[in-house]
């Protein structure tokens, strides 16, 4: 069967590649912004009573003293939940792998399974009276061995959940042969050079500047339902209120006001409280409010990350490999909500820019008694990433060549793609890349951060006695991934453009590029141009913003809706002007004739027009549109049969993930003393395809990178035995400030995608990936200690040292 391709357009005219300033941001900036806790100020507030153990039998729950607290309205423990809402919370990515997935209840039922999760909901007149109930509620338990970290886990001499045997949720097996049939395993064994070794990423998290949080009001009269949801996906969170209430899915409205920060926290749906307290408003009938203070985010939302990798790998004198075996050992917490998605990405991912001669990856998700693992940024390709270039690095050093070398002997040549891995990604379609230029890249960076003057500086730092070290890493990133996204472009008779589209925003930039897109598609001025995401009353079908996605589904869904607006604009214009559709053009909201612009017509003109009734019967509008020709009252512009308005919906449906790519290289400074490590350059190559707009993709890039400084040398969960979060709050879990945060230099590669319309690929979550692996490396270049272990602070680094 052949493959569909469909052509990127070019953009001559437009603002689609330009360096266009943010809209959003003046709005945000000078504190205009709408967060979900500035809504809802006469709200009754939610709280809950949430464990204080990592595993434990519920025994008792005594809510008596209590019930006297001035202001309190009401209290609910599961035994409160009816029919589906006691259920528990839906497994939202199912995988045949995932033999035993489970999923918490929105209240705990009978046992708990980390520190933090809910046990008891209290509504009262406000916060302060709510925290006061929930203090004055007792509950008994009975404290079961907690099973804390991954290793542990799979020892199995404690369960998590009783009915699942040996702590495994998933086991999974890919493996790709060698072109002559070799298995992974049979061709390490027969490679010239074998070594083997382990990998540790630790537990980190999303954190994001704005818990989550929900208000929910009930109208009475009609029997519907406002929500307001901090999420990445308010319509799916839509959907499962609707469900778990059972209220008709009409009579049900999510809106994602801002939202400060999501990062893949906020992707579940539904958390326990975006259900709880929409059905404690309904019940009560009056309007609910809860907002996470940052405990709770830290000890009751999710995190990600932790993997123990078992590394071995077989390669030729010049570096190429061979054959690859690597068994992953995940962290999956205690729930499995998002299924096995990150250790797929993980398993799959960790062959970035690389043909390999035959691979084998095994992985086991294991529960822990801790929170529940949920995609964070990068979503797997960190921990993968870090695999794949830690084992170059020490296939260079092996070899004793250069590291760049080693990659480049190893890499996909552009002549190659579409280039087929052979392996299923998450998506559950064939992993193929699409397009890219491994060696250009990698010229590009060598260039920009100066790989081959770098002795020379290594050098002088020693004779000043410093020590500097420079490392590198690659990756390729899996983007725009589906079902869909839909997009609704509406001309209204004032010539302003309004667009909608399902997915969310949480910082992006949507409101900038897909009026970028818009603006070009249709030859209307910028300034023109409104979007509007997030809201179910809008756009009521969509699936969110993850994975790098919204530019490449939902930009060019509303690419596509564009064109049905222009073609009708067109249509009709032509009729007006008695020209050919293909003889105009618009330009600055402008219908005409090619090479006679006095023979043209407004497009708000044109949306009057599109209206036939309004035509027919509006005689001062009609006074106010005429024009040369124009069509009589009963002969009205909107062909038969064709629905009124100056308006197009479309939905795309990619049909399968584009691949971003990229290269970065970091040179770092150890102190010889403290062994502080310092970041001294910080260079980036980039390739997402067609830019939409530069300076917002060099935005995504600078606050990933940001964020994967924090993840290698700062960001770590640190749990005891007991299964307590010690570091939960910004005093002790650290972060990158930005004196730690280096300046970035930047560069881009555009290989168009073949795959869509727009030629776009994904870009979000770019910057984070490969930085724990560069850091690592060229710390490991600094000290000369192997670095197999991230994150890596002074402490461990004077560890290591003392080790040597």
């Amino acid at each position: 069967m052949s493959e569909r391709r469909e052509p990127a357009r070019e953009h001559v005219t437009g603002v689609f590649g330009k360096r266009v300033q943010r809209r959003e941001d003046a709005r945000l900036i000078t504190g205009r912004g709408r967060f979900l806790d500035d809504l809802g100020g006469n709200a009754l507030a939610a709280a809950f009573v949430r464990s204080p153990h990592a595993h434990a039998r519920i025994r008792d729950i005594d809510v008596a003293a209590a019930l006297d607290v001035d202001g309190l309205v009401a209290i609910y423990t599961w035994e409160d939940l009816p029919g589906v809402l006691a259920e528990p919370l839906p497994l939202l990515i199912p995988h045949p792998a995932l033999t035993h997935g489970r999923t918490a209840y929105p209240l705990a039922r009978e046992v708990v399974r980390h520190v933090g999760e809910p046990v008891v909901m209290v509504v009262a007149r406000d916060r302060y009276v709510a925290e006061d109930a929930c203090s004055l509620i007792e509950v008994d338990y009975e404290i079961l061995k907690p099973v804390v970290g991954v290793e542990e886990a799979a020892q199995a001499a404690h369960l998590v959940h009783e009915d699942v045997p040996g702590n495994v949720a998933a086991h999974m097996v890919q493996e790709v042969p060698a072109p002559d049939g070799r298995s992974a395993r049979e061709a390490i064994e027969a490679a010239p050079h074998t070594l083997a070794f382990r990998l540790d990423i630790e537990r980190s998290a999303c954190t994001p500047l704005e818990g989550k949080g929900v208000y929910a009001r009930w109208d009475a009269d009609d029997e519907s339902l406002r929500v307001y949801s901090s999420t990445q996906t308010s319509t799916s969170v839509r959907m499962a209120i609707a469900a778990k209430l059972g209220l008709p899915l009409p009579k049900v409205e999510v809106i994602a006001p801002d939202v400060g920060g999501g990062f893949g926290v906020k992707i579940v749906h539904p958390w326990p409280e975006e259900i709880l307290v929409p059905w404690a408003a309904r019940l009560l009938d009056r309007e609910i409010k809860w907002t996470e203070d940052r405990r709770e985010h830290f000890i009751s939302s999710a995190h990600e990350r932790a993997q123990v990798q078992y590394v071995r790998v077989g390669f030729d004198d010049d570096g190429r490999v061979l054959g690859l075996d690597v068994n992953i050992l995940h962290d999956n917490g205690a729930y499995t909500p998002y299924g096995i998605i990150v250790p797929i990405v993980t398993s799959t991912q960790l062959l970035g820019p690389y043909k390999i001669g035959a691979y084998r990856v095994e992985f086991s998700s294991i529960y822990t008694n801790t929170v529940q693992v949920t995609p964070y940024r990068g979503a797997g390709r960190p921990q993968g990433v870090f695999c794949m270039e830690r084992t170059m690095d020490r296939i260079a050093a092996h070899l004793g060549r250069d590291r760049t070398d080693v990659r480049a002997a190893n890499f996909i040549q552009p002549d190659e793609f579409p280039y087929d891995q052979g392996m299923t990604f998450q998506d559950g379609r064939p992993l193929i890349y699409d397009s890219g230029d491994y060696p250009e890249s990698l010229r590009m960076l060598k260039e920009l951060i100066g790989w081959d003057s770098f002795p020379a500086m290594r050098d002088q730092a020693a004779a000043e006695g410093r020590r500097i070290g420079i490392g590198v890493g690659c990756y390729v990133e899996g983007t725009g991934v589906g079902p869909y996204e839909g997009g609704h472009v509406q001309v209204t008779s004032d010539g302003r453009v309004h667009v909608s589209t399902g997915l969310t925003s949480q910082g992006q930039g949507h409101e900038t590029v897909f009026a970028q897109i818009v603006a070009t598609e249709l030859g209307v001025p910028f300034e023109k141009v409104s979007v509007v995401t997030g809201d179910t009353r809008r756009f009521g079908y969509a699936v969110g913003t993850f994975a790098s996605r919204a530019a490449v589904v939902s930009g060019n869904a509303i690419a596509l809706a564009c064109r049905k607006v222009r073609e009708k604009a067109l249509r009709i214009a032509a009729d007006a002007l008695e020209a050919d559709p293909r003889d105009l053009e618009i330009t600055d909201g402008v219908v005409h004739v090619v090479g006679a612009p006095s023979a043209s017509i407004p497009l708000s003109t044109i949306a009057v027009l599109s209206n036939p009734l309004r035509y027919a019967f509006d005689d001062e509008t009609r006074r106010a549109t005429q024009f040369a020709s124009a069509p009589s009252p009963d002969r009205p512009p909107v062909s038969e049969g064709e629905e009124p308005g100056l308006e197009g919906r479309d939905y795309y449906s990619p049909i399968r993930s584009t691949f971003a790519s990229g290269m970065h290289a970091a040179i770092v400074e150890t102190d010889p003393l403290t062994a502080e490590i310092k970041i001294l350059r910080y260079a980036v190559v980039h390739d997402c395809g067609k830019l939409i707009n530069p300076m917002i993709v060099e935005g995504q890039i600078h606050g990933g990178v940001a964020q994967g400084v924090g993840g290698a040398l700062y960001e770590k969960m640190v749990y005891d035995q007991h299964g307590q979060l010690l570091n939960a709050s910004f005093m002790d879990f650290l972060m990158p400030y930005a004196t730690e945060v280096p300046r970035i230099e930047t560069t881009h590669l555009e290989t168009p995608s073949p795959l869509n319309p727009l030629g776009v690929k994904g870009a979000g979550e770019a910057g984070v990936i490969p930085v724990s692996a560069v850091i690592a490396a060229a710390i490991e270049d600094a000290e000369g200690i192997p670095i197999d272990r991230m994150p890596i602070s002074p402490s461990d680094l004077h560890a290591l040292r003392l080790a040597r």
